[in-house]
């Protein structure tokens, strides 16, 4: 009985002592579904000073060469998770690149992640449809590190000049309901 007592106590010890390390190292609370609410645009939009920071998007481009999200410091990105074989992709990907043609002079950057998806798969949807690069992460890793789940693409996250989370999209979009939102960022002071 003192044994199974003192077992308890070591495991509350433990959870409290991992509990105050996810607090202190910044993974309690930062997370955009905590911290941010439906818009009426029927997004997910994060209140400037109460947003999350992004994580840093690192890796090997879709068309050769490495991406580093640092590069885009004070700019506005469009960080958009996609894969070939996702028909709602399909559908948006023309809109997302009249965004981009219409935006880009106003310090905006758009970015593809293609998730789940061969290389050449990836080149023959991706090429000649779009000017912007595309990050290439089969393993969906930089998608769950945005909590985006690999089975929920389309998605779309608008990130502030600051690099923080402004808009989380978990669906596809057209160019009339995306441009609005990303020329109120853009306008955003930094």
């Amino acid at each position: 009985m003192r044994r199974r007592g003192l077992l308890v106590g070591i495991a509350v010890a433990v959870f409290a002592v991992a509990a105050v390390v996810y607090v202190v190292a910044g993974r309690g609370g930062d997370s955009w579904k905590d911290l941010c609410s439906t818009s009426s645009e029927g997004f997910i939009e994060c209140a400037a000073g109460k947003r999350p920071a992004a994580p840093a998007v690192t890796g090997e481009l879709l068309e050769g060469g490495t991406y580093d999200s640092a590069r885009s410091a004070g700019k506005v990105v469009v960080v958009n998770f996609w894969g070939s074989w996702c028909a709602p992709c399909r559908a948006e990907i023309d809109d997302l690149e009249n965004v981009y043609e219409a935006t880009k002079d106003k310090g905006v950057e758009f970015l593809g992640i293609n998730i789940r998806d061969s290389r050449d798969a990836a080149l023959a949807f991706h090429n000649q449809r779009v000017a912007y690069p595309s990050v290439f992460d089969p393993s969906s890793k930089l998608a769950l590190g945005f909590e985006i789940p690999p089975n929920s693409i389309p998605a779309t996250i608008i990130l502030d000049r600051s690099g923080d989370i402004a808009y989380v999209i978990r669906r596809a979009v057209t160019e009339e309901q995306l441009r609005p939102v990303v020329e109120r960022v853009a306008a955003e002071a930094s």
